[in-house]
């Protein structure tokens, strides 16, 4: 490549910059809003894959089947186009929001029910015994340790998550990798850009993969105690 591009690349490396922060604060929003709707989804099909009624065990085992055998691009072009011939229009941000969300709770599901199953049953019938409720036992006694088993394997779910919001470009959400294509057909530095655009998923996913690296090692030594 000639060097005259690497000095363009530094010439409007500020405005490069400025544009491709604005996706990654989109980007952000994008994992903040879908994990939440992920953790929401996945803990309700969780509960319901958990109780003792058949239905809500078919409702939660049919979820999970369902939205995880579906790649979430698929899903992101039902919820953005298919929606739309029904005449019901989503911004691009709200639909990668719910198909990230739909898609990651189906996921979370199974890390949530291996949570609660993890709890002893004495537990569980030490408080029934109490004449606690079903749902007061999952409340006061199984969530709060299950969330405290699963907290590992959720941090990872959320770097996968951030990595995987690339595909909201496809339906036009303005992430950072659809500025970076913008970028691209703007100025024609696709190495240059792309490089960057490397640097800033590097700089968003670095500090979450270790904070969960971390967070394991404190799980490790608080199971070892």
């Amino acid at each position: 490549m000639p060097p005259s591009t690497w000095v363009r690349a530094l010439d409007l490396l500020p405005f490069l910059v400025k544009a491709l922060f604005i996706g990654a604060v989109t980007t952000l929003e994008i994992t903040a809003g879908a994990l939440i709707v992920a953790i929401i989804l996945g803990l309700v099909a969780a509960a319901l894959r958990t109780f003792p009624s058949r239905l809500g065990r078919a409702l939660g085992a049919g979820y999970v089947e369902i939205f995880r055998s579906v790649p979430v691009l698929t899903q992101l072009f039902i919820i953005y186009f298919g929606l739309a011939q029904f005449g019901i229009r989503l911004e691009p941000l709200t639909a990668a929001i719910l198909g990230f969300g739909i898609n990651g709770g189906a996921y979370l599901t199974e890390v949530f029910r291996a949570g609660i199953e993890a709890i002893p049953r004495g537990q569980t019938e030490a408080a029934a015994s109490l004449g606690l409720s079903r749902l007061t036992i999952l409340r006061l006694v199984v969530l709060p340790q299950a969330i405290r088993i699963v907290l590992p394997p959720l941090g990872n779910f959320a770097v996968g998550l951030l990595k995987d919001t690339a595909l909201a470009s496809a339906v036009a959400a303005p992430e950072i990798t659809f500025r970076a294509r913008s970028l691209v057909d703007q100025t024609y530095l696709s190495t240059q850009i792309y490089l960057l655009l490397a640097l800033f998923y590097l700089a968003m996913s670095l500090p979450l993969s270790f904070a969960v690296r971390r967070m394991e090692r404190r799980m490790g030594r608080s199971i070892a105690r």
